[in-house]
């Protein structure tokens, strides 16, 4: 019976490389291409066992090259938490809003039962114009208030990083800042540097006009500068924020509204490096990242735009398409994902799904993800968002529990709110050594974007954490 035993395991295991096969190459191939492989494959089991042996050694060889590359570390991250005085409760909201004169009772009524409706509560940030009364005749934010903004943040999540992990920015090689809606001359990442009077051969890159995606985006550029110097240890500071000053919308158009409900201020800052002599000080490594962009779809292209309305005031438009282009993005974005990082029976169920559904016309089934990891910081662009991420990936209330609470505490803080996420289940004190997290966010054009984290320590609840004075209030009832 040993042999036969031995001769079926033999034939699972070319069955299962044969699938896994399919399935990455269905990621790089048209699907009709995909289609017709599959077909000579399946009518001929000679050429389906040759094809196995030829996938197998490649797929080793490819992981072999992938994990040659450096490790990734990060050493630590901070969040900013604006002063008390910033709170942007539902009474301050109102009062500014009718302050300002500039919105119909229809619009100012709209925005209430957008609120009421968001998940936000009643401690979020907003930007420093908002509360000064004499700002500008009609209330709208100036240039000034942008760059205030902006410096608060990077100075406020930059400063408390440095401290902590006692890293002198002499020592720091590379600087990212991302920014989606304000890029300034001399550019952000130029303040930095000014700031911190950096070395005069620090590498420097700004990226704006990404969206929410934009924080998981700038880790994952400045890991491949990282994995650049293979030889060279090298530290890089990225800095995640955004400046929605001039970003508020004065008008009445509903899909431009809605920003202005959800939107609030956040900033966070991570050091990174690829010094193996960190292993043991740093807090997480970095074991995958990846992005995909649907930007050559119109529909999808367009889901989340700045423009201008029929008056001529300029917003940022969250159409009706946004959900589901969001939830059709994850799909596609899990198909790549899944075989690098799920457990190789769930790449089993979820390859042998796939092919039964281009024979069978049904749809393939959702890998259960909780199987690969312990954390999950879900895109928190709001409450319908973090819905359709748990309806698609099929996510418990206890998972996205991170995700909701993050909208009510802090509202859409944009690219940093994954960071703040990690925050609170540091918090929480529930991330272990061992565990793997994962980080996706969703951004315009139309971009998703994933880490995929491993801890290296057991997490506690820090000083400069920005839950420490109201963790022991969360979770709050829906």
């Amino acid at each position: 019976m040993k042999p036969l035993k031995r001769i079926i395991q033999i034939l699972q295991a070319t069955v299962a490389a044969f699938l896994t096969a399919a399935l990455l190459l269905h990621t790089l191939l048209s699907a009709p291409a995909t289609s017709r492989l599959i077909h000579l494959l399946t009518a001929s089991p000679s050429l389906s066992l040759s094809f196995a042996m030829v996938t197998l050694p490649l797929l080793y060889l490819l992981l072999r090259r992938h994990c040659s590359h450096p490790r990734i570390y990060l050493l630590d991250y901070s969040c900013f938490k604006p002063i008390p005085d910033r709170k942007c409760t539902l009474e301050a909201s109102e009062r500014f809003v009718r302050r300002s004169g500039l919105f119909s009772p229809e619009s100012v009524a709209f925005m209430q039962r957008i609120f009421s409706k968001s998940g936000l509560g009643e401690e979020t940030y907003g930007p420093p114009f908002v509360f000064d009364p004499d700002s500008c005749g009609d209330h709208r934010a100036r240039f000034d208030s942008a760059v205030e903004e902006a410096r608060e943040g990077i100075i406020g999540a930059v400063d408390p990083l440095l401290l902590k992990t006692g890293i002198s920015p002499n020592q720091i090689d590379l600087v990212v800042v991302t920014c989606g809606g304000f890029s300034p001359s001399p550019s952000l990442s130029s303040f930095v540097v000014n700031r911190y009077k950096m070395r005069d051969d620090v590498k420097t890159y700004n990226l704006s006009g990404m969206g929410c995606s934009s924080g998981v985006i700038s880790i994952d550029l400045a890991a491949h500068l990282l994995r650049n110097q293979q030889r060279k240890p090298q530290y890089a500071l990225v800095v995640i924020i955004e400046s929605i000053s001039l970003n508020w919308y004065f008008g009445d158009n509903r899909s431009m509204l809605v920003t202005n409900c959800i939107f609030r201020v956040g900033c966070a800052a991570a050091l990174i490096t690829n010094d193996p002599r960190c292993h043991r000080s740093a807090k997480m490594e970095l074991i995958h990242s990846l992005r995909t962009n649907d930007g050559s779809d119109d529909r999808a292209y367009r889901a989340a735009i700045q423009e201008e309305d029929e008056k001529g005031n300029t917003g940022i438009a969250l159409t009706k398409d946004l959900i589901p282009v969001a939830g059709w993005n994850l799909r596609q974005h899990i198909k790549i994902l899944g075989p690098r990082v799920l457990p190789l029976r769930q790449v089993f169920l979820y390859a042998y799904s796939v092919l039964s559904s281009w024979a069978l016309g049904s749809k393939p089934i959702v890998p259960d993800f909780t199987t690969a990891f312990e954390h999950f910081c879900v895109h928190t662009g709001g409450k319908a968002v973090i819905e359709q991420v748990g309806r698609v990936l099929g996510l418990s209330e206890p998972v996205t529990e991170p995700a909701r609470m993050t909208l009510h505490r802090f509202g859409n803080t944009s690219s940093s709110l994954v960071f703040y996420e990690l925050a609170y289940m540091e918090a929480k004190q529930r991330v272990r050594r061992g565990d793997r997290l994962w980080m996706i966010a969703f951004g315009t054009g139309f971009k998703v974007g994933s880490l995929v984290w491993k801890s290296l320590k057991d997490s506690c609840l820090e000083d400069d954490n920005p839950w420490s004075d109201c963790i022991d209030r969360y979770p709050v009832p829906r």
